[in-house]
């Protein structure tokens, strides 16, 4: 039975992160697609990665808590909602979900459409230094996962689904959108690079989200909880 849950659990990641991320994914690609001028592109970038994740996170976080994010897990795991078995599981699931959701996207637009912008994968703008682009992604997944533990793992929590958490996403992306493409999630950047075979600048997306994610978590568990 145990077995049997897990693998609900981990089902309802990897099929969530593939909605999630075929949306967001698929908005770039979109934009690019039909030449999207300047901010207005940034705004449907922003609202489809918003309301992806909020649906995605509403349809499956009575069976697997909608993390959908391995920042998120692993925030989860610092404060022991979860155990590191299963944080490592999720993980896998998460990006293999996120693999599937931009490969998806081979079925709806021209590969040149979908290279000229590695399938959705997010890039770090020019004039932006490695360690500002992780600064950023931090400071934004640190944002992300308050809000998750806010709105959604406190027990107390208002239980919004995932609307606090992808109106998050979308104010987040309006922001850091041209910077880093705010990614604020390890899977939402390494499933479309998988796609697009394209790595550049891989870790800012692990090694930012990981650390605003685990530092969120630890501040909301260890001061803010509800006990």
């Amino acid at each position: 039975m145990a077995i049997q849950t897990l693998n609900r659990r981990l089902a309802a990641e990897l099929f969530g992160t593939a909605f999630f991320v075929f949306l967001g994914a698929g908005s770039v690609v979109a934009a690019q697609a039909y030449a999207l001028p300047g901010y207005f592109a940034l705004l449907v970038i922003a609202l489809a990665n918003g309301l992806g994740l909020g649906l995605a996170i509403s349809a499956t976080m009575g069976v697997s808590g909608g993390f959908l994010n391995p920042a998120v897990a692993l925030g989860a795991l610092v404060a022991k909602k979860i155990k590191s078995r299963e944080a490592v599981y999720y993980i896998i699931a998460e990006v293999v979900g996120a693999a599937i959701g931009a490969g998806l996207l081979f079925g709806f637009f021209p590969t040149a459409v979908g290279q000229a912008v590695s399938w959705g994968t997010p890039s770090v703008l020019g004039s932006i230094g490695v360690v500002q682009a992780i600064f950023i992604e931090a400071v934004m997944t640190f944002l992300l996962v308050f809000a998750v533990f806010g709105t959604a793992m406190d027990k107390n929590a208002p239980k919004i689904g995932g609307f606090g958490v992808g109106l998050t996403v979308f104010l987040a992306a309006l922001i850091g959108g041209p910077l880093t493409g705010a990614a604020m999630n390890p899977a939402r950047a390494l499933g479309p690079a998988i796609v697009a075979l394209n790595f550049t600048n891989w870790y800012v997306y692990w090694i930012g989200p990981i650390l605003g994610g685990v530092i969120a978590a630890y501040i909301y568990g260890r001061f803010i909880m509800s006990k």
